[in-house]
């Protein structure tokens, strides 16, 4: 009986044996297959739900805008039902990246303290990995990580110019999301490291494709905001046209999304360099081109990335993510 037993054991890794020298597959690529089956697209989810409120408190003397033009919810804390959200996650849980570039003086001055709020406020008690894209591994600040937390380090290659580094981030999240990312969670944001956490940035801002409107631009007319008017641009819109001024400080959405989206602001950009162009907000410029073609599904008001030098503001009534102070003379000494 053993005999026969080791007769068949034999026969069926002969069999495998020649199976993997016809059919070569490496064990990233099993892993890779296994994650893609694993991260599961989540629908995302409506305003007909009650998770989100479109109608104005009367109590309330100033009335913000809660929808666009083309029915995405625009999210203000006094929008959304948190006991809703994480009773509909827990029955759908997701896993959330955080990409964020650190290079040259803004790796020390600022990756720290990101990490530090983020480890507290970013989407607590969810599945976190966060993407680091350092140009020093020596630099790469020591944090004690909460739970369903995990840290990722890349090292890429320092620009010369703060511009170059801007414009090249997209070309580089997109290629990680295709390498990895893209079977390791469901969504994923893109934040600038020069801004804290100062509150609780969770579920509420999970979408197919987030946009976050810009503290300075959020209330002006399409004639007024900075877009690109360059008409040989690929981020070019003409005046009149466009919806809102996005901030590329923070984007997102599903892995699927933030793909599309890096991949064509890294295109416009490419094709702007070979013309020898360059857009007057760089990669942010062709971030606006691209909510303006295709809508964002999903918009977050301005106190989801505030600047607290900014005047006080009736509208803002929590801060969640403010931008640093930037201490430009200091930081271009260190370089």
């Amino acid at each position: 009986m053993r005999y026969k037993i080791l007769i068949w054991l034999l026969l069926i890794l002969m069999s495998l044996c020649a199976l993997y020298r016809e059919y070569y597959f490496s064990t990233k690529k099993l892993q890779m297959i296994y994650q893609c089956w694993s991260v599961k697209d989540q629908p995302e989810l409506q305003i007909s739900s009650n998770w989100f409120n479109s109608t104005y408190n009367l109590n309330l003397i100033h009335k913000h805008m809660r929808t666009t033009t083309w029915s995405a919810p625009i999210v203000w804390t006094d929008t959304y039902n948190e006991s809703v959200l994480k009773a509909y996650y827990k029955k759908h849980p997701v896993t959330v990246g955080l990409v964020v570039f650190a290079v040259g003086s803004y790796l020390w001055y600022y990756l720290g303290n990101f990490l530090t709020s983020a480890n507290k406020f970013f989407m607590v008690d969810q599945r976190v990995i966060i993407y680091i894209m350092l140009d020093d591994f020596a630099y790469m600040p020591l944090i004690t990580l909460n739970r369903l937390r995990t840290l990722k380090v890349f090292k890429i290659k320092r620009q010369r110019r703060w511009q170059d580094i801007s414009m090249m981030r997209m070309k580089i999240i997109s290629e990680h999301i295709t390498d990895h990312i893209q079977y390791e969670v469901d969504y994923i944001f893109c934040m600038d490291v020069d801004q804290t956490f100062k509150g609780s940035y969770g579920l509420e801002t999970l979408g197919d494709s987030i946009a976050q409107l810009h503290t300075y631009w959020y209330k002006e007319s399409p004639d007024k905001l900075p877009y690109e008017r360059n008409e040989s641009s690929e981020a070019y819109i003409p005046v009149g046209e466009g919806d809102f001024y996005y901030h590329a400080a923070v984007f997102g959405g599903t892995t699927s999304q933030v793909l599309k989206i890096t991949r064509e602001c890294a295109k416009g950009i490419m094709n702007d360099k070979k013309n020898n162009i360059e857009a007057v907000w760089h990669d942010e410029s062709h971030l606006n081109k691209y909510f303006f073609l295709h809508k964002p599904t999903k918009l977050l008001s301005p106190e989801f990335c505030w600047d607290l030098h900014n005047n006080q503001n009736p509208d803002i009534e929590i801060v969640k993510l403010s931008w640093s102070f930037k201490n430009y003379e200091y930081l271009r000494q260190q370089v």
